[in-house]
């Protein structure tokens, strides 16, 4: 039997940056969780997979401040520090559940399975990947099993900042540094938080260009986007707050403006096809494109995962997110039920948990093959089906969500049905037929802008603009920089870059770390218009640059003169 449509997952990686941030509860201890339960056990999984001979495929995003962090030095050192205090919390627990007066048999093994745990994922970063993360998923790109698409450089919500000249330094900054860690160039990108607008005319009538004109400048094939945004209606899933992890909280602190309404009429175009998106340039045809594709998340596979009420990691036998041990951290418990009080939950059992993730591991396989199926049966088309997700959904927030996704991959791989591929391979032997206008839309509650600005968030967007303009002056001023000059102005970038992040309104606007989001946006700010003002009255502060760039150490290779006027 021949394929009918093609499958594959599209995980988006990113975390803010916390470079020497600090550790609990907030700064760089957010990347040793990721990295001991996301990204070691997803790198242990695919190489089981490919050791295996697996013929798996699938799309991976990394955004570059997150690669960047991932490949540092001191970050690494942390980490295999981060998982010292693990092992030896697992056994300091195993001593305590032993004792007379604390003793508990369950908690006790459970405590010996975590430091078997632990020393696995221990080993798996000091040996089987040699410490080298980046360096493990460029294997896995290198011989055809992944594609690893980029991001803007630290995730800055791109439509809502106010020059090209940042849109054109986050993108150009993102490329050099993916070329520098993979050895090429990009194919996909990740937009930021799948935040697209098209063309629009500014205040005084000038024209910026639409997102996919940046792309199919700097030769990126495609991108990804949220349901409503292909099909048009009221947004669901994650873009309507019914959601599990990081993105639940939204719906429950505020009534989002237009989540019952579509921003967006529906139409016909489906998620099953890429399409070309239309140029959106003044005086362009309806079928002129630019060359630029986008792909949109099915939506019966994202809410199968995403879902608060029915998704897979809801189930009562999955491990229990919330409550962690007072002794050590480590979570000892299980669901156990929709409406269980932390206190009252359940034990986990990793043997029940291990039954469930192969039923549903076998039942998203079948679900991706019946829509395929039927897809082609009503049109007689090959789809693609895309199942988009956070990568730190999988491991963190959903324990077990690694492993299943391995047993999908193996699940699908043995199918005659369907043919597993990465987005671009997939553009590459079915280029899109048609060209779809793509509006302004985001994943956020209420598939707009809300979620980055809002009454809460709102005072950020002047000092992140007037920082644009600054920049944007700076470089065109400076054509020909002393050497002094030359490193404030890099660092004065890098600094840019970091207060642009759309990481630091979203924790605002979420409530999950208000103070520090706000207290890192604010350090960057005054970190930025120090260095400008240094430069701005002559006296460029190389000692204070030197001493941030310490401090940040990403993007080596910045160029400042990427901030100059877009298009001057």
């Amino acid at each position: 039997m021949s394929a009918i449509g093609a499958f594959t997952f599209v995980l988006h990686s990113h975390l803010p940056y916390a470079r020497l941030a600090g550790r609990w509860p907030h700064g760089e201890e957010w990347i040793h969780e990721a990295a001991v339960e996301t990204y070691i056990p997803l790198l242990e999984t695919l190489y089981d997979l490919r050791a295996e001979r697996v013929p798996f495929r699938l799309t991976i995003g990394i955004t570059p401040i997150l690669a960047e962090q991932l490949a540092d030095a001191d970050v690494l050192d942390h980490l295999d520090a981060y998982l010292d205090d693990r092992i030896e919390a697992a056994k300091k627990d195993m001593v305590y559940f032993e004792d007379e007066e604390t003793a508990d048999p369950a908690l006790r093994a459970l405590a010996e399975w975590y430091l078997g745990v632990h020393e696995r994922i221990k080993s798996a970063l000091d040996t089987r990947f040699n410490r080298d993360l980046i360096g493990a998923f460029k294997t896995l790109q290198d011989e055809g099993y992944i594609e690893i698409i980029t991001c803007a450089a630290t995730h800055g919500y791109l439509p809502l900042l106010s020059r090209d000249s940042s849109i054109n330094g986050q993108l150009k900054t993102a490329i050099t540094a993916y070329r520098r860690m993979f050895g090429h160039d990009p194919k996909g990108i990740w937009l930021p938080e799948c935040a697209y607008r098209p063309a629009y005319r500014a205040e005084g009538g000038r024209v910026r260009p639409g997102l996919e004109h940046f792309l199919a400048e700097n030769n990126i094939g495609v991108f990804f986007s949220e349901t409503h945004t292909i099909t048009g209606g009221i947004p669901v899933g994650v873009a309507a707050g019914d959601v599990i992890g990081p993105y639940g909280s939204i719906k429950r602190r505020y009534v989002v403006p237009m989540a019952n309404k579509p921003i967006i009429p529906e139409r016909s175009a489906t998620t099953y096809f890429p399409y070309y998106v239309a140029d959106t340039t003044a005086g362009a045809s309806a079928d002129q494109h630019s060359g630029v594709a986008i792909i949109g998340r099915n939506k019966r596979a994202g809410e199968q995962v995403w879902s608060a009420d029915w998704g897979y990691p809801g189930d009562y036998d999955y491990r229990e997110f919330h409550r962690k041990a007072a002794t050590s951290g480590l979570q000892y418990w299980r669901i156990s039920g929709s409406k269980v009080d932390l206190g009252h939950k359940d034990v986990y059992h990793p043997e029940w948990a291990a039954i469930k993730v192969d039923q549903h591991a076998e039942h998203f396989a079948h679900l991706i093959t019946d829509q395929l199926r039927q897809f082609n049966a009503e049109t007689g088309e090959y789809g693609l089906l895309a199942a988009n997700y956070d990568t730190e959904l999988f491991g963190h927030w959903w324990y077990e969500g690694v492993t299943w996704m391995g047993k999908v991959l193996r699940h699908l791989a043995a199918s005659d049905e369907v043919e597993l591929t990465t987005a671009s391979g997939y553009l590459a032997e079915h280029p899109p037929k048609q060209v779809l206008s793509v509006p302004e839309s985001s994943w956020g509650a209420g598939g707009g802008h809300f979620v980055w600005d809002n009454a809460e968030t709102h005072w950020m967007w002047k000092p992140i603009h007037e920082a644009e303009a600054r920049m944007e002056a700076l470089a065109n001023r400076f054509s020909e920089p002393t050497n002094d000059e030359y490193r404030v102005l890099k660092q004065a970038a890098r600094e840019l870059l970091l207060l642009e992040a759309s990481d630091w309104p979203f924790l605002v606007t979420t409530g999950q770390a208000r103070e520090y989001s706000i207290q890192r946006f604010s350090q960057h700010v005054e970190r930025f218009n120090e260095l400008a003002s240094s430069l701005e009255k002559g006296k460029p502060a190389v000692d204070r640059a030197n001493e941030l760039w310490e401090l940040d150490k990403v993007f080596p290779d910045i160029d400042y003169r990427w901030f100059g006027t877009y298009g001057g």
